[in-house]
């Protein structure tokens, strides 16, 4: 039988995982297909691709997880190849079978590797049966409450519950004690339908201190199968990866082949083809125990390119069209080292709640020598509730651990974002921090520093307000006279013919507000070329960017981009989310259920609406005892950022 030839790739997924995917397709002189939700019919992804076809729909269960208008879609426009991406039917075996069926290339494994090792339950009883160690759970078929009960007191707490079917944080629930558990049962279960259509459940023994490494595998037809080194991916929030890293630091040469040898040896058992990851929980002694293995090409690949100069898509699609793997494991690379961190549209400062609106400001960090920037958006997109948040990632590479920090902090510095709440500041502490620059590494890391990672805000400084209005002047259109600068038309002060000398600029940043006499502003003491403002204060002058986007303007103060925005004093009104006793909605989403009637009664901290965004669930509590006395939302109902949902009165 012929090998096949693949010249048109559609990509069945969307972001930066979709863009990235048709760039190695495009240089490889392929046509690229894109998929799009109704949501998504002018997203980046789509505008890039050399075809597009529109799914409808605007919910990913209703256009990207439809595996009918996927197979529809290729035939439509001609690709012999879908490329799954991660995420959403990348992990699906009914997939690759349906996409087989039809007669065309899957780049992924064969279904029935999907079956043995994209179920974390399947993976965790095959594993067992090899002999490889795991850590303490249960994997069943039986999914009630009493089962899971029973199971957690034999384990015993605290423990994690994980939706077989995905990863990415997706149905994933720490559990401290067995009162917490049939709500984290039901709330993880429903997260896992909704994003995997499979609400399956394990749950295993919640380890203390552990390290996250994982091995990227690589397999082709003819029976090879390779290790590409390990990546380190300790650094998590809600068990969804921040930081990545390869290699591993710290690993001993021992250790990493021992790791992959193994993972090698579990992808040989089944028949594993393409690219997959076997991950690892690494305790403090060098022991590892096997966690799952995704089946797919992982978010974090990156690191692993940088390491090893190779490109893991070109090689998925070559080993789909039955070509041998170009190297052999004692040819493997690996070059320096690799830094990658998660770009979100979420509030640090609110929990880490998902974030949606238009990206007003959105600059890349400028391109380079081991400099990587992977994204899926553009300036003035629109982020929606409906799919997760990730815009992008930032990669660095050094020679060494450390130059590859250092590296990724000035891209961290670089990049300019605006128009919604990110991530950013929270990843450049994060890669500043100390202990992460001497590699003190484990999944408890952003809890431990805490406090340093999300500092509590400061009283913006008078240096601060000074600098903020010489911005905000500046940076205005100048409508000024240029011929003579002793004209009142050539001075920006604010005078106005007979009206008084000066005016008051009223200016607000991250809701704190100051009132600046324009004439106090000396001239002579800064200067804007393009985006730089040259200023002096004390004797000291400073170089800060500014970017001005409509009526806002952003200045970096303190290695942070701050948005400040000109207001009326007279105008300006109350916008707390507070209204006599109501609970509102922190972001925008949907209503997936209300567990409150009205004249109940209920205790602080209990449940009462539970809201869906971004495929997360998020819980509207009770922050007193009280009494429900309305609601104003309803289960599917779509809700907007500050709606009133509850109001609770006294008890």
């Amino acid at each position: 039988m012929s090998a096949p030839v693949i010249t048109s790739l559609l990509v069945a997924n969307r972001g930066e995982i979709a863009c990235r995917v048709m760039r190695t397709a495009k240089a490889m002189g392929l046509t690229t297909v894109a998929v799009h939700s109704a949501t998504d019919r002018n997203a980046r992804h789509s505008r890039e691709a050399d075809i597009r076809v529109d799914l409808g729909g605007a919910k990913a269960a209703d256009s990207y997880l439809q595996i009918d208008k996927l197979i529809a879609a290729a035939k439509a426009s001609g690709a012999q190849a879908i490329h799954p991406g991660y995420g959403f039917l990348s992990e699906n075996a009914g997939f690759a079978r349906a996409i087989e069926a039809a007669g065309l290339i899957f780049l992924g494994p064969p279904a029935s590797a999907i079956d043995a090792m994209g179920s974390k339950a399947a993976a965790k009883a095959l594993m067992e049966t090899a002999g490889v160690p795991l850590v303490p759970g249960y994997h069943g078929e039986a999914q009630d409450l009493d089962t899971f009960r029973d199971a957690c007191e034999r384990i015993g707490y605290p423990v994690l519950l994980k939706a077989t079917a995905g990863g990415g944080g997706k149905g994933m629930k720490v559990v401290e004690h067995v009162g917490e558990l049939a709500e984290a049962l039901a709330s993880a279960q429903r997260e896992a339908q909704s994003s995997f259509g499979d609400s399956q459940m394990l749950v295993e023994k919640y380890l203390l201190k552990p390290r996250h490494v994982e091995i990227q595998i690589f397999a082709d037809q003819h029976g090879n199968c390779l290790y590409l080194n390990e990546r380190d991916c300790s650094i998590q929030r809600r068990h969804q990866k921040v930081v990545e890293e390869a290699p591993a630091p710290g690993l001993s040469l021992q250790l990493r082949r021992a790791m992959g040898e193994a993972a090698v040896r579990s992808a040989q058992a089944i028949g594993y083809v393409g690219a997959g990851t076997v991950e690892f929980l690494l305790d403090a002694r060098g022991e590892f125990f096997f966690m799952e293995m995704n089946t797919r090409l992982q978010v974090e690949h990156p690191v692993t390119e940088a390491i090893t100069g190779l490109d893991l898509v070109a090689w998925q699609i070559r080993v789909a069209c039955g070509e041998a793997l170009p190297i052999t494991q004692d040819q493997v690379p690996l070059i320096g080292h690799a830094i990658e961190v998660r770009l979100y549209a979420e509030d640090p400062g609110n929990d880490f709640l998902p974030a949606t609106g238009r990206l007003e400001l959105y600059r890349e960090s400028a391109a380079g020598p081991g400099r990587r920037v992977d994204s899926g958006v553009e300036e003035g997109d629109e982020i929606s509730p409906f799919y997760d948040p990730m815009l992008g990632k930032l990669i660095a590479w050094g020679e060494d651990r450390e130059q590859a920090r250092l590296r990724l902090l000035s891209m961290l510095d670089e990049f300019d974002i605006g128009g919604l709440k990110t991530n950013i500041n929270f990843l450049r502490r994060i890669i500043g921090n100390r202990a992460f620059a001497a590699a003190e590494l484990d999944t408890g890391f952003i809890p431990r520093y805490q406090d340093e990672l999300l500092p509590v805000a400061s009283v913006l400084s008078d240096a601060f307000w000074e600098a903020a209005a010489q911005a905000f002047v500046q940076s205005q259109p100048s409508i000024l006279r240029k011929d003579d600068l002793s004209s009142p038309w050539a001075i920006n002060n604010g005078f106005r013919a007979g009206l008084p000398r000066e005016i008051t600029l009223h200016l607000s940043c991250e809701g704190q507000d100051r009132a600046l006499k324009l004439g106090n502003l000396n001239p002579n003491n800064a200067t804007l070329k393009g985006d730089q403002l040259l200023i002096e204060q004390r004797g000291v002058r400073r170089q800060h960017r500014v970017i001005r986007r409509g009526e806002f303007v952003y200045l970096q103060w303190e290695g942070e981009l701050r948005r400040i925005e000109s207001y009326d004093p007279i105008s300006a009104v109350d916008s707390s989310h507070v209204n006599q006793g109501g609970l509102s909605a922190p972001m925008n989403g949907s209503i997936v259920r209300v567990l409150v009637q009205v004249g109940q009664t209920v205790e602080a901290g209990a449940h009462l609406v539970v809201l869906e965004a971004m495929k997360m669930e998020h819980s509207i509590r009770a922050p007193h005892n009280g009494v429900i006395k309305a609601l104003h939302c309803q289960e599917g109902e779509m809700v907007n950022d500050g709606c009133v949902l509850v109001e609770l009165g006294e008890a």
